[in-house]
């Protein structure tokens, strides 16, 4: 058999997929004329479906040098270098085949990917483009040419900009036209509804997304609808909807993690720590799912601190190895009396819950004893982000930054002292302080917790939260307590012209008492439930007003409290304030009792009757009375709370005189004194200087 022969037989075996024979009869063809460029290509085509892509790469390139003006040697010299996972060398051949024949839409989407992997979107969008002018019909052109745009500003910090606007309107109009050529093309069903809400139209991604995954099984998409409903308070459909990701990728641990969160902002506790361990198993190092699942432990109504403890100390034994290597001893001036340099690290630095407390800190200062830096992990700089940078003496953004990247800019500012403000709260920096940036290490403010690190030194805390020898071994850190509270609020804050005016005593013209509580959803249970209502009953005719998500939250709240119970929604700031108008007395939760809404509460002048808890988080109510001299109504046990609340109801006198009064208390208080609450601190921040000075 001649040579032509063998080479259309082997031609043929590879178009049948009999690749070693086809291999055979192209070395024959070799064997005879080694320098035959087709033979050398197809040998390679061969062997890159045989997975043999150095060989394949080395016969085709053989081939080019043998014959370059041949357009598909190139293209098919780029796909073996993509087998090798050389993407700069796939893009060269692709460009030297284009340049040989322009009018491959194949070869231009297949390059286009590759400079989409390598960062280099604008190129790539040159190439999608040329591909449309060629086949304008293709779906999956516009597609990827929509991923470039969203691509580009998919790690954008901070409020749009109008190239960061454009790019996004661009994504949309590609995604829409791959949509209307394939109507079922779910990925770009999905990417419209991210290029949506990253333009702030949630109601129109939300519609993207339910069509996607309505016309079709889309795991991501499911996932994309539950977390916009999430974040619109409709659980239940945000639920639905996570369970049906996990039913399409039943190994997708962010969703379970997810569905996490979505039980617990629903109260159900158990079943939400059920969820994270179930992401926990898939990925044991998941870090949002650790942190979620410690979290929540906090809100167990029977779990005792031990048990919390535990907890976190299990975790930081996972953690602690992985990342002792990353820690790199520090020298600092051990003088006790020099000028400290503290850094505070949060992601909330913008309109925050923890707004309300920052600022009184901040902006007190003594500047002359301390340099401030603050570590600012804001996606979406503010108003608020703008007035606490003037607080700083120095001010980073560590946005996107890595945990590694924030920890070297730390120990290059030679930080003394390192504040955490969130703990295992959402998106939390806790593996940056795992790497030890800062000699001294404190946390304090997202809630009187642990974060469970073996490299967190200190915790702030007050007596009241922490009475002196009770329960410092409750914690992986040593407690240092402030002489009177833990929380001190802005001022300012609570002064600006849209928090509303206290209002008199709804009791008096609605002949009845209303007990209320507005705090998050994700505080309540069965046992207190079953302890409102023992106080409700105790006072015939009062109501109780909830902030409560729509649906079965609702439905269950209903099966204990009855018609006697109504319902408010989640508001802006100055109109939540404003449902405060409609209660006369406030009843705490627990296990995790009213931190900054108990604050709310008192400031629009209704009284909180608290119950102290068995954790650090039960007691909040404890401090924040105790601060106020309201210890009468701080109770021990549940027949003392119900006492406590029918007492309280039945004095409409004082009641009068709480609303009219409650602010001015607060103002005279350590709750609103923020020069004192900055000496606090800063006195405790040279007590532990001076410790590790001393060490």
């Amino acid at each position: 058999m001649g040579v032509r022969e063998t080479m259309n037989m082997a031609c043929e075996k590879l178009r049948g997929g009999q690749f070693l024979e086809a291999e055979k009869l192209f070395r024959d063809v070799l064997a005879e004329m080694p320098a035959l460029p087709d033979a050398l290509h197809l040998l390679g085509c061969t062997l890159s479906k045989l997975n043999r892509p150095q060989e394949a790469t080395d016969l085709i390139r053989r081939a080019t040098v043998l014959d370059p003006k041949q357009f598909i040697f190139f293209s098919n010299l780029g796909l073996t270098w993509l087998m090798l996972a050389n993407k700069r060398e796939a893009i060269a051949a692709f460009n030297q085949s284009l340049a040989l024949q322009p009018n491959q839409p194949g070869t231009l989407l297949t390059l286009s990917n590759t400079l989409t992997e390598v960062g280099e979107l604008d190129q790539a969008i040159v190439r999608l483009t040329q591909a449309i002018q060629l086949q304008p019909n293709d779906s999956r052109f516009f597609y990827n040419l929509g991923n470039c745009f969203l691509r580009k500003v998919a790690n954008h910090v901070g409020p749009l900009n109008p190239p960061a606007e454009h790019d996004l309107q661009k994504a949309v109009e590609c995604f829409q036209r791959a949509l209307a050529i394939t109507p079922r093309y779910l990925d770009a069903g999905n990417n419209l509804g991210n290029a949506l809400r990253m333009l702030g139209r949630m109601d129109e991604a939300i519609a993207s997304w339910r069509r996607t995954t309505n016309t079709g099984q889309h795991a991501l998409a499911s996932y994309n609808l539950g977390r916009a409903l999430y974040e619109r308070d409709l659980l239940d459909d945000a639920q639905y909807a996570m369970q049906d990701a996990i039913r399409l990728s039943p190994q997708y641990p962010e969703a379970y993690n997810n569905y996490g969160n979505l039980l617990r902002q629903s109260g159900k506790i158990e079943q939400a720590i059920e969820q994270f361990d179930q992401a926990l198993r898939i990925d044991p190092d998941r870090p949002l799912a650790n942190s979620n699942r410690l979290y929540t432990l906090y809100y167990h109504p029977r779990l005792s601190a031990r048990e919390i403890l535990r907890e976190h100390q299990l975790w930081n034994q996972r953690i602690a190895p992985l990342l002792a290597s990353r820690r790199i001893p520090l020298d600092r001036d051990r003088d006790p009396d020099r000028r400290l340099k503290i850094g505070y690290v949060s992601p909330n630095f913008s309109i925050h819950c923890q707004c309300l407390f920052m600022p009184a800190l901040l902006s007190n200062h003594d500047h002359k004893q301390f340099e401030i830096f603050c570590y600012s992990d804001v996606k979406a700089p503010d108003a608020v982000t703008e007035r606490l940078r003037g607080y700083a003496d120095a001010w980073r953004n560590i946005a996107g930054t890595t945990d590694d990247q924030a920890a070297e800019m730390i120990r290059a500012d030679r930080i003394d002292i390192l504040v955490d403000l969130t703990l295992h709260m959402a998106e939390n920096r806790i593996l940056l302080f795992a790497r030890k940036p800062a000699p001294v290490q404190v946390t304090w403010l997202g809630y009187p917790g642990t974060t469970g690190l073996e490299t967190m030194d200190y915790r702030l805390t007050d007596p009241y939260l922490d009475p002196p020898g009770q329960f410092d071994d409750d914690y992986t850190e040593k407690s240092v307590r402030l002489p009177a509270t833990f929380w001190c609020l802005d001022r300012a804050a609570l002064e600006s012209a849209d928090v509303p005016p206290v209002n008199d005593l709804p009791a008096t013209t609605a002949g009845h008492i209303t007990f209320g509580c507005f705090n998050n959803f994700c505080k309540f249970n069965q046992p207190l439930l079953d302890l409102w209502k023992r106080a409700l009953d105790a006072v015939p005719g009062s109501r109780m007003i909830l902030l409560a998500p729509h649906g079965s939250c609702q439905s269950w709240v209903r099966q204990t409290l009855g018609d006697r119970v109504s319902f408010v929604a989640r508001e802006n700031r100055p109109q939540y304030l404003k449902y405060y108008h409609r209660i006369d007395i406030g009843l705490d939760t627990l296990p995790y009792n009213g931190h900054t809404t108990t604050l709310d509460s008192l400031w629009m002048g209704v009284p909180v009757v608290t119950m102290i808890g068995q954790t650090v988080v039960g007691r909040a109510g404890l401090s924040q009375l105790s601060n106020l001299n309201l210890t009468d109504l701080i109770t021990k046990s549940p027949q003392e709370f119900v006492d406590c609340a029918a007492h309280l109801a039945g004095d409409i006198p004082r009641l009068t005189d709480l609303r009219r009064t409650l602010r001015d208390r607060m103002r005279a208080s350590p709750l609103l004194d923020g020069r004192r609450f900055a000496r606090d601190v800063e006195e405790a921040y040279h007590s532990i200087w001076k410790t590790w000075c001393t060490a």
